[in-house]
């Protein structure tokens, strides 16, 4: 595919840490040329030199040997290597091998621009010759955010990884970035949004999924972001340590094509509590993005420690919370469990943080509800291991469905609500299709003069809405999700009467939970029916 302006991609190969073992790294990218063409540049990321005395290197030194490519290396992240790099601005250090330094940015001819970070992070004063500071990360950031219109850049390659990248997408196996990844390294990432971002050091490959650069609903849509981590070189395992792939750089894509939005893409998992705010506690003193790109800290239940509030220096740490916990009712609930309201002969399974109770007046026989335990008004005041628990119950629930040929839809109206009731309402799959489904929320919608927006599928609401803040939501059984911010008035079966329709289980008469209800016993009756039926796919009876 050609640039705009008739550019043709870049090639570019990025390596994990070569450890000194140059003749087999230089072996297979001279086998991946041979095989796929000529290539423009490789990226080394890790440790390229070994700590011991490397007899490769002393042929690439001295011009016996020539890397078969343009080559641009990371700085020393130990001790014993330091020696190999002496100048930490970058230099040559063999013909076709070239240190880029500790900091900066590398501009490429074609325009691709690169960021580059060397070493391991110290918080510590005098920081060492291998070691990057919340100096180098606030110098380096301002060098880029300061450039009129910036949009990211295209690469940035560093050795550490940053600290809970895996947040909000998949997770890397037998590493725990929380240990080994640096906050500054997540600060820099969340503020230069590179659309690629390498790293090494960890001996594993790891591609983690896509994630956006902006709020859904609140910001105007932004590239995307992938970070890849690389195995070392020749490791014994066969992991990935050679990743190859074409890029155009920012500055020659069409803005509609840069800003597509992958199916697989997930929220930005430095954003938020529990995301980048740790790392920021140690930029003392460096500007931080306009506070709006975070507004759900600002009424959230964050746990962990509080941000500091923003444009202020050499304040005290902000007292730490502990985790998030349960509300008290304002008044007597009928869905606290614990509370003498509710009604227990309704209850079909209770798990640790969350039960299952059939709908008081269902729209059908199976017509399920997911509570928390304890009192949260709504999904985006929930504790994240309550978050977990509802949605191990929504997938039993929708394969449950799916085992008796029914499709589930499955809302929630927090308007006029005290507790949290997430409604799972089977619907037969000869009934209607999806789209049928999608389709009869628009239209009724569109009928009330109500905006429902599609968000992204692996989004959050608690990227999209703060908490307290009245809205409705529905998610359909391939995943899309619909979503209406409440202004002023909601009507209150506003959910049922979409699913009654005609369009959809074809009953309008039952739109109303008061029409539809029956006797203790027989509600009792058809509770013990569902829990036995359920028995096999109940997240509760797992052990």
């Amino acid at each position: 595919m050609a640039a705009p302006g008739g550019r043709r991609p870049l090639r570019v190969l990025v390596s994990g840490d070569a450890e000194g073992r140059l003749g087999a790294l230089f072996g297979r990218v001279a086998a991946a040329q041979r095989k796929s063409g000529a290539f423009d540049l490789l990226l080394c990321v890790g440790d390229f030199f070994g700590s011991a005395g490397d007899a490769d290197w002393e042929e690439y030194r001295t011009g016996a040997k020539k890397a078969p490519i343009q080559t641009y290396v990371l700085g020393a992240n130990n001790e014993e290597t330091v020696g190999y790099f002496p100048d930490v601005s970058g230099c040559e250090l063999a013909e076709n091998i070239t240190y880029l330094g500790r900091k900066g940015v590398f501009n490429e001819a074609s325009g691709l621009q690169i960021a580059y970070l060397s070493g391991t992070e110290c918080l510590e004063e005098p920081v060492p010759a291998h070691c990057f500071s919340s100096k180098d990360v606030t110098d380096l950031k301002t060098s880029l955010l300061s450039t009129p219109k910036f949009k990211g850049v295209d690469i940035l390659i560093t050795s550490c990884w940053p600290r809970g990248v895996e947040r909000f997408g998949n997770t890397p196996f037998d590493v725990d970035t929380k240990k080994c990844g640096s906050g500054l390294v997540s600060v820099l990432a969340s503020s230069l949004k590179p659309r690629y971002h390498f790293s090494g050091l960890q001996k594993i490959c790891y591609e983690r999924l896509p994630y956006r650069n902006h709020a859904v609903l609140q910001e105007s849509a932004q590239h995307v972001s992938r970070f890849i981590a690389l195995a070392n070189v020749g490791n014994a395992e066969k992991r990935k340590y050679l990743y190859a792939f074409s890029i155009l750089p920012m500055s020659s894509m069409d803005p509609a094509e840069l800003v597509k939005q992958p199916q697989d893409v997930t929220e930005n998992p430095y954003r938020g509590p529990g995301g980048w705010e740790r790392g920021t506690q140690q930029l003392s003193g460096a500007e931080e993005e306009p506070v709006g790109q975070f507004f759900f800290d600002l009424s959230s239940k964050p746990k962990g420690k509080k941000r500091p509030s923003e444009g202020r220096t050499g304040q005290q740490p902000q007292p730490q919370r502990l985790p998030c916990k349960p509300s008290l009712p304002t008044a007597a609930c009928w869905f606290c469990l614990a509370s003498p309201e509710v009604e227990k002969h309704l209850v079909v399974s209770i798990g640790t943080h969350c039960y299952l109770a059939l709908a008081k007046g269902g729209l059908s026989p199976d017509h399920v509800l997911v509570l928390p335990i304890g009192h949260y008004q709504s999904m985006v005041e929930l504790a994240s291991e309550v978050v977990e628990e509802v949605d191990q119950y929504k997938s039993s629930l929708k394969e449950f469905f799916r085992s008796r040929g029914k499709r589930c839809v499955v809302f929630e109206r927090n308007y006029r609500s005290q507790h949290l009731q997430l409604q799972v309402v089977p619907v037969p799959q000869d009934c209607c299709t999806t789209e049928d489904i999608k389709e009869a929320f628009v239209v009724q919608a569109e009928e009330q003069q109500m905006e429902l927006l599609e968000i992204p599928e692996h989004s959050s609401l608690k990227q999209i809405v703060q908490p307290g803040a009245p809205y409705f939501y529905v998610e359909l059984d391939t995943g899309e999700k619909l979503f209406h911010r409440v202004r002023r008035h909601f009507p209150l079966q506003f959910g049922r009467e979409v699913l009654a329709s005609e369009a959809v289980l074809g009953m309008p008469g039952r739109a109303d939970w008061r029409s539809c209800q029956t006797g203790k016993e027989e509600e009792a009756a058809a509770a013990q029916a569902f829990r036995q039926a359920f028995a096999p796919f109940d997240i509760a009876q797992g052990d």
